[in-house]
């Protein structure tokens, strides 16, 4: 179930009383205007202009940016990191294997204890659900909190990219139709992708995957929920694989990786049933020869490695939102 993302008092928790950007939590309780907002703003943060990239290695001057990660990442926290540098703000990438959580400290204890370093912008990762909304209720109004991916439930920014690089190599989202293949049920990627695609108005959203794979009602969500990824790929525009998180899964939910791959896996056969300039998108980790083949990812039609340099931006323009520092 969706965490309800808002305060006691009934204010929105993202949003503050002016209608200012006070944390990034989740795609949910945002209007498409937000969402256009920051997709314009992350494309100034993409610039080979020495000029311009010195405006902007100042814009956090003064910020410090703490990397709370409780759950490993390779992507998304060095891109934040890199971000939260170039707009010139202090990284802490915390170890979080040393923190003193693991000695009983609570985590709100944790941050607040970093608040008293004059910490004020928080990227939290968490394999639970609502850890980043647990501490958005807890911290003062200058402290802003990011949610880097919170268990089964949101990853607001990986969103944010992939509509970025949609839009960049597509144009209008709109005008496209849209297929989210794979581990469905335990994907906070495709929640967050659906919520963005949904508020921008895409075309269609079909999701894709084995029956053991697919929420229940998930198509109350306004999107196709098929099994058949033939006749899912058939037409569209943007193809978007999802890892297989076996690590999440409880029971026996695929017979075997070589038969999901069989099944489910992207191989050129399959895209082919897709429009004839349909591209592809992985949030990675890929495991290649599980849910993408290689002569896939590696190919002109791919957009993986764009995704990657796209989070940059993408991430720079979510912290500088939240500093109120965005330059129109």
């Amino acid at each position: 179930m969706p965490i309800e993302i808002k305060n006691s008092s009934s204010q929105p928790l993202q949003i503050d009383s002016a209608g200012r950007l006070l944390h990034f939590l989740a795609i949910e309780g945002l209007d498409r205007q937000r969402l256009l907002q920051l997709l314009d703003s992350a494309a100034q943060f993409i610039s080979s202009d020495t000029n311009v990239r010195k405006s902007q290695g100042s814009l956090l001057a003064g910020h410090t940016v703490v990397n709370l990660f409780f759950e490993d990442s390779t992507r998304t926290r060095t891109t934040f990191e890199i971000a939260g540098k170039r707009l010139g703000a202090s990284v802490i990438n915390l170890n979080t294997s040393r923190l003193s959580t693991r000695k009983g400290e609570t985590v709100l204890d944790t941050v607040r204890t970093l608040e008293a370093m004059d910490a004020d912008i928080f990227v939290v990762r968490d394999n639970s659900s609502g850890t980043a909304h647990l501490i958005a209720r807890h911290v003062p109004p200058h402290v802003h909190i990011i949610n880097a991916g919170d268990g089964r439930h949101a990853h607001p920014t990986q969103a944010m990219l992939d509509m970025f690089t949609i839009r960049a190599h597509k144009g209008d989202i709109s005008k496209l139709r849209f297929a989210i293949v794979g581990d469905i049920l335990h994907s906070r990627v495709a929640r967050s992708q659906i919520a963005a695609l949904q508020i921008l108005g895409a075309k269609e959203i079909r999701v894709v995957a084995p029956a053991t794979l697919l929420p229940t009602e998930i198509e109350k969500l306004g999107v196709t929920a098929l099994t058949d990824i033939d006749k899912g790929l058939e037409g569209v525009d943007v193809i978007m694989m999802l890892r297989l998180q076996l690590e999440r899964m409880e029971g026996q939910l695929i017979p075997s990786s070589q038969e999901y791959f069989r099944c489910y896996g992207l191989n050129q056969d399959r895209l082919n049933h897709a429009a004839p300039d349909a591209v592809v998108m992985h949030p990675g980790p890929m495991n290649r020869g599980l849910e993408i083949a290689s002569d896939v990812a590696d190919s002109d039609r791919s957009l993986v490695l764009s995704q990657v340099t796209n989070g940059i931006a993408v991430r720079m323009a979510i912290m500088a939102e939240l500093a109120g520092m965005n330059k129109e």
